[in-house]
């Protein structure tokens, strides 16, 4: 019996060469589509059975990928990031989108599994937490490109409804819940403040930091995804893949400051840094009864064990830590 067959657009970035790795040890032939070369610490590199380079929203080149013997394709190919998308809103909309109806599309015709990566932000600003899966959104105006991610995620997970019951595409949504770890680029609370501290710079606390988060490591998000994707009862399921513990973004913070031996941290004010065009929530937490009971995951990485083993990784790659500070200060 040959080995299953597996897809990951966005397979050379932060969660997607995760994802590469635990396929291939897994026994899966991996094809990445990316437009990227793959992170030079990838464990798996080597062991891509091919990499086709192109961008989601070019569907000639995404079909020589997503073609008829794929077995699953995991949609992890997105434009992310505060300052992704207070910059360059128009390309976050028009990558999740047309990308996402592009993979959509060559699916079906393929007739493979698909599992599409979502996001939390769906939820926006709805204050009654924890959030399930099927709780309503809350967004403010349109004139704050704050919610254009948010926006762009949400069509998506309309698209990939739409197209499961139209043309009986066995497809999943997986939301991530503020994902952290190796390889992730300087422009995220944990990254940028493990950036900074290991750059003997202060790490920074936004509007004072009471606002909560739950952090989940990549390994725990990887292997949700990867349940996501081989379990006989999760097509058509849209499932939170999220710890429940929260935790302050100033606690976060001076974790990172103490496990790095960094001395201080500053404050910095949203509203002067990033202008109107961007709006904070006082708190992020999911449901994943979900995930616990349909796919038996459940996140086993503590806040302080998933840091050290993030902070251990970026003393050992010096590449990350020369990388530019993408964050606004």
């Amino acid at each position: 019996m040959s080995a299953p067959h597996a897809v990951v657009t966005g397979g050379s970035g932060f969660i997607g060469s995760h994802l590469v790795e635990k396929l291939i040890a897994d026994g899966h032939r991996v094809t990445v589509f990316d437009a990227a070369e793959p992170p030079a610490d990838s464990r798996a590199a080597d062991q891509v059975g091919e990499h086709v380079r192109g961008d989601v929203r070019d569907q000639d080149a995404l079909a020589r990928a997503i073609r008829s013997g794929v077995d699953v394709v995991y949609h992890l190919a997105a434009s992310v990031g505060v300052d992704q998308y207070l910059a360059r809103p128009l390309e976050v909309i028009d990558i999740n989108v047309t990308g996402t109806r592009n993979v959509l599309e060559l699916a079906a015709k393929a007739g493979t599994r698909l599992v599409v990566a979502s996001t939390s932000e769906i939820f926006g600003k709805n204050p009654n937490v924890p959030w399930r899966e099927d709780d309503d959104r809350v967004l403010g105006p349109t004139t704050t490109d704050r919610w254009a991610y948010s926006s762009s995620k949400a069509l998506t997970e309309h698209l990939t409804f739409a197209f499961a019951r139209a043309h009986g595409l066995d497809a999943t949504i997986v939301r991530y819940f503020n994902v952290y770890g190796p390889r992730q680029r300087p422009a995220y609370l944990v990254s940028r403040s493990v950036h900074r501290a290991l750059n003997g710079l202060p790490p920074i606390v936004y509007d004072q930091g009471k606002q909560t988060r739950c952090f989940t490591f990549v390994n725990d998000v990887i292997e949700g995804t990867f349940l996501a994707g081989t379990h006989p009862d999760s097509p058509g399921e849209a499932i939170n893949i999220g710890g429940t513990t929260e935790t302050t973004i100033a606690d976060a913070v001076h974790l990172v400051a103490e496990l790095t031996g960094a001395e201080a941290t500053i404050p910095v004010d949203t509203s002067r840094s990033f202008g109107a065009t961007y709006e904070d929530l006082p708190r992020r937490v999911p449901d994943n009864a979900k995930a616990r009971e349909l796919l038996g995951w459940t996140p086993r990485t503590t806040l302080r064990e998933g840091l050290a083993r993030t902070i251990e990784w970026a003393r050992a790659n010096p590449r990350w830590l020369a990388q530019h500070d993408s964050g606004a200060t």
